[in-house]
């Protein structure tokens, strides 16, 4: 009997980072095959063979091409995909991670196959039902038959749902994994080359700002009140933005002025970004795992939602949760730039080492 096969799915640049560390974890191993199953949710110009190279795992074994679309078009297109790759070769066990639409869709379609789904970055819980990663993860975990978690909240959830321990794993986190492992390889690669080096050449202390969320760039009132607030902190720390293109549309179509003090620039590789944000004052942020690598490098981080499904990063790390008041964004800010920002620590497990505990585990799970 052959070893053990398991698909590892990613439908989005992030979900890459998070499989790259089980890849090579699964390297190491050596009893488990794996095919990397790209879905193509998102297209990213960004994630060519260096890309790969750069996450120090090789390129996607298949790519479905099933993007675009609605959320319904979009995980209907990557079901029938993914339904005919299971029909012509059946795994023994679909790895999926995070909560994106290709996490929800192949879920589904391996349990109506009777394959097991084991979920890296199960139990995360915002309690906002208008988010569609919330749905996302509700839907996944509520039929996945593995869970590894990366902080108590999410075991504590999954076991109120009435989940079975024996199934629910603490194991630390992925992407914190890569990110260490990311972080490592900057001091072998020539930094000055990237286009945001100047800058960082040409400030001592800065910011770093990042918004995408629909609640906040896509309602005019609450965008020019997050921006009024970005205005203000400026004046004290200069900002640089890597904007997202939805959101520099919205600068322009509702008319925000940051000011000259908040430089604008392009989406950035990881690469790029992460050589820009390690050594900011204060990141100001909507993303989910900025908040989770902004605490596992110690960098203060100020959270502009009302909710967080990651609150060991408030409850132990960096994190500050803002909402989208103008005051608390700024004073927030302010008090990083002042050397007040929270100082926290790295949560239990996140070592570097959660790809290595995934893997012992479904070792131990899959018939060899």
């Amino acid at each position: 009997m052959g070893k053990p096969m398991i698909y590892l799915v990613a439908g989005a640049r992030p979900n890459f980072m998070k499989i790259a560390p089980i890849v090579r974890a699964l390297d190491a191993h050596g009893g488990l095959a794996y095919q990397i199953i790209h879905t193509g949710q998102h297209y990213d110009r960004e994630m060519n063979e260096v890309f790969f190279e750069e996450l120090g795992i090789p390129a996607p074994d298949l790519f479905m091409g099933a993007g675009g679309g609605s959320h319904a078009q979009q995980t209907a297109r990557i079901m029938t995909a993914f339904e005919a790759l299971c029909e012509t070769s059946l795994p023994a066990c679909v790895l999926v991670v995070g909560d994106v639409n290709s996490t929800l869709a192949c879920s589904i379609v391996a349990k109506k196959a009777c394959i097991p789904v084991a979920h890296v970055e199960a139990g995360l819980r915002s309690g906002d039902r208008r988010m569609p990663e919330e749905i996302n993860r509700l839907v996944t975990d509520a039929i996945s038959d593995w869970f590894f978690v990366t902080e108590p909240s999410g075991r504590d959830h999954l076991l109120r749902e009435g989940k079975s321990s024996e199934d629910v794993h603490y194991v630390g986190h992925v992407m914190v994994d890569n990110l260490f492992y990311q972080a490592a390889r900057l001091g072998q690669i020539e930094t000055a080359r990237f286009e945001t080096a100047p800058f960082k050449a040409a400030h001592e202390t800065y910011g770093v700002v990042t918004l995408h969320r629909p609640s906040n760039v896509d309602e005019a009132a609450t965008f020019a009140r997050i921006g009024g607030a970005l205005r203000r902190v400026s004046e004290r720390l200069p900002l640089i933005f890597p904007v997202h293109p939805r959101t520099r549309a919205n600068l322009e179509r509702f008319g925000i002025d940051l000011g000259e003090r908040v430089s604008l620039v392009g989406p950035r590789a990881y690469m790029e970004f992460l050589n820009l944000w390690k050594d900011a004052a204060v990141v100001l942020t909507d993303s989910g795992g900025l908040q989770e690598e902004t605490t596992a490098l110690g960098v203060p981080c100020v959270t502009v939602r009302e909710n967080t499904e990651r609150p060991v990063t408030i409850d132990e790390g960096t994190n500050v949760l803002v909402g989208t008041d103008a005051e608390r964004i700024a004073a927030a800010a302010l008090a990083a730039c002042d050397g007040r920002g929270k100082s926290g620590r790295r949560p239990e497990l996140w070592d570097g080492r959660a790809a290595e505990r995934i893997v012992a585990v479904l070792a131990g799970l899959l018939p060899g």
